[in-house]
């Protein structure tokens, strides 16, 4: 009986394709989400301009109703220059 485990020497080769197929698994999966996030465009950034031209709103049901009206009025717009 031997003391030491035997486990099989894996060649350098192998180990180098291995840590490429990783990165290249890695890099495709930022691109594609990275894609993702920047199909649609800023969606927070929409809401932040759409926030700022309802402030004299006094009631937020009014303000609500102003910013889905100034979204839907910007979404129409970037449709139409597509």
């Amino acid at each position: 009986m031997y003391a030491k485990p035997a486990f099989p020497r894996h060649s350098s080769l192998s180990t180098t394709v291995a840590a490429v197929f990783a990165a290249f698994i890695a890099i495709g999966l930022l691109t594609a989400v990275t894609l993702l996030f920047q199909r649609d465009g800023p969606p927070l950034a929409q809401v932040a301009a759409a926030e700022r031209a309802c402030l004299q709103q006094a009631y937020v049901s009014e303000r609500d109703i102003c910013m889905r009206q100034w979204l839907a009025a910007a979404r129409a717009q970037s449709v139409a220059t597509r």
